[in-house]
């Protein structure tokens, strides 16, 4: 190993993992994985969710320890004790779900865990001048260091995070599906500041579903299936299908199912509405037997619009009708009249973690799996083996706790409880948000199954009001679409009369849908 510390740093990788392996009990999560980063290179790590991508990052962060398997960072030995032994080695963490203090300011967030002290005492000058030295690599006038972060918005929370690691002189940074809540101006953002880390010699590994992502800022990827790696390649010379057939083991043909499509009758109508703040003004008819899908920018008012129509939020004017009835309704009303609402936000608002993926399934509707009031566990799990078997759902059993689950087998697991409710009128808020691809072309089945009466859900066609931030999977599973602005929302056009860069601009204001 001595010999290693004599090799030219200019010719060995800024970050190798050799042969890690990491088993939990009988099930091996990463068999022998070998992967690198060179210097000032962006790698883009992808697979689905479950393929191992978290195990082998919270390894490299020290949160984990590997069975076995060796790690160098610069040619040197590298094993971190701890997650901060990690940063203070030089390697950071982003996560999706960012890890500040929202209730501290912007310089003790940066500094936190890592304050100069001096006899005991923190040594505020040097705080300040570290913060600073960070938040000045960014061109955003909301990062002063006395701003609270809890007040700054998601975009800017990041980039206190990348602040804080690079006030530590990190040399690998990790960013873990850093795009999935931000607007396309922050990911705009996001991707400058990558680029200008890339200058700086700093190596970043890149985690996302979102492929094209991948290909637009990543020099090379590497795909993890069950496990192990399955290839490697320069972004540039490898096609968005060949990363896809390598990440699922197969072809994933017709990501975009759209079978024949009959628009019936409307189910759901909105009038002039409008929330105590969002949306302003809103108009929509829904019809059996259609997709029809919301676009915008985050902070449009699309997710207020979707909670006012299922209750969640109060309406201010405006009527909103279901069938026969029009006016005031609480969640469970709309349930008992046939909607049900898949939150964007499924750990806080659309699963009960703790509780088991029956418990979860059967929770909105628990009649007829039992006597009286009386709930028979057993029926509970053979009516959730159903949609298990259906939506492809990776657990243990029915009785498995879905915390326990990963986020794509939690998202289907929350859709399953709409499809065990037999709902006639489906409300999806960001239904694939941060599922990987084949997670997401199952739903796209799916939701093309249900809208159209064919498949497994054979019989009355069902309505599907659906809100994205991905434009191509409102263009694919769609037949109308209608774009959310500064709390109004425009009428709805066919798919066939509008594309990508239209919705943009329908969306950022600068051209009404036409």
């Amino acid at each position: 190993m001595a010999a290693v510390k004599n090799i030219d740093k200019k010719q060995v990788p800024r970050l190798e993992m050799r042969g890690i392996h990491k088993e939990f009990g009988a099930t091996i999560a990463l068999g022998d994985v070998t992967f690198s980063v060179q210097p000032g290179e962006v790698h883009a790590l992808v697979g689905e969710n479950g393929a191992g991508k978290s195990t082998l990052m919270k390894i490299l962060s020290g949160a984990y320890t590997a069975n076995s398997g060796e790690m160098w960072l610069d040619g040197q030995p590298y094993f971190p004790k701890n997650p901060l032994d990690g940063r203070l080695q030089g390697v950071a963490m982003i996560y999706q779900e960012l890890s500040l203090a929202p209730h501290l300011t912007v310089e003790e967030n940066i500094m936190l865990g890592v304050e100069p002290v001096k006899n005991g005492f923190i040594r505020q000058k040097e705080v300040r001048k570290k913060a600073l030295q960070a938040i000045e690599k960014f061109d955003h006038p909301e990062l002063q260091p006395d701003t609270v972060v809890g007040d700054l918005t998601v975009g800017a929370q990041q980039l206190v995070e990348i602040g804080r690691s690079l006030a530590i002189g990190c040399r690998v940074l990790v960013f873990d599906e850093p795009t999935s809540s931000l607007s396309q101006k922050d990911i705009t953002r996001l991707f400058e500041i990558i680029t200008s880390l890339k200058k700086q010699d700093i190596s970043i590994i890149y985690i996302s579903h979102f492929l094209e992502e991948v290909q637009e800022i990543a020099d090379r990827l590497t795909v993890l299936r069950d496990g192990s790696v399955v290839g490697s390649a320069s972004t540039e010379d490898i096609a968005t299908n060949e990363i896809v057939r390598m990440m699922v083991g197969r072809e994933v043909k017709d990501l975009y199912p759209h079978s024949n499509r009959t628009p019936g009758n409307v189910v759901l109508s909105v009038k002039n509405l409008s929330g105590m703040k969002k949306p302003l003004a809103a108009n929509l008819d829904l019809h059996r037997g259609e997709v029809l899908g919301i676009c915008g920018l985050v902070g449009a008012g699309r997710t207020e619009l979707m909670r006012t129509i299922f209750g969640l939020d109060p309406v201010k004017a405006g009527e909103i009708k279901i069938g026969i009835y029009a006016g005031k309704a609480s969640p469970l009303q709309r349930w008992e009249s046939g909607s049900g609402m898949l939150s964007e936000n499924r750990k806080d608002e659309g699963l009960a973690l703790n509780m088991s993926l029956a418990d979860n399934t059967t929770l909105s509707r628990l009649r007829g799996f039992g006597p009286g009031n009386l709930v028979f566990p057993k029926k509970q799990e053979k009516a959730t083996q159903k949609w298990i078997d259906m939506l492809d759902i990776r657990c243990r059993d029915a009785g498995q706790r879905v915390g326990d689950l990963s986020g794509g087998n939690q998202q289907k697991a929350a859709f399953a409880r709409l499809l065990q409710h037999d709902v006639d009128i489906l409300l999806l808020d960001e239904p694939t948000r941060g599922i990987d691809v084949a997670a997401k072309a199952k739903l796209y089945a799916v939701i093309d199954e249900i809208a159209s009466g064919t498949g497994n859900y054979s019989g009355s066609p069902r309505a599907i009001l659906v809100i994205s931030s991905y434009l191509p999977e409102l263009l694919g599973i769609c037949d109308r679409i209608a774009v959310m602005s500064r709390g109004i929302l425009s009428p709805a056009k066919p798919v066939a009369e509008v594309d990508e860069h239209q919705l943009m601009l329908a969306a950022t204001g600068q051209e009404k849908l036409s």
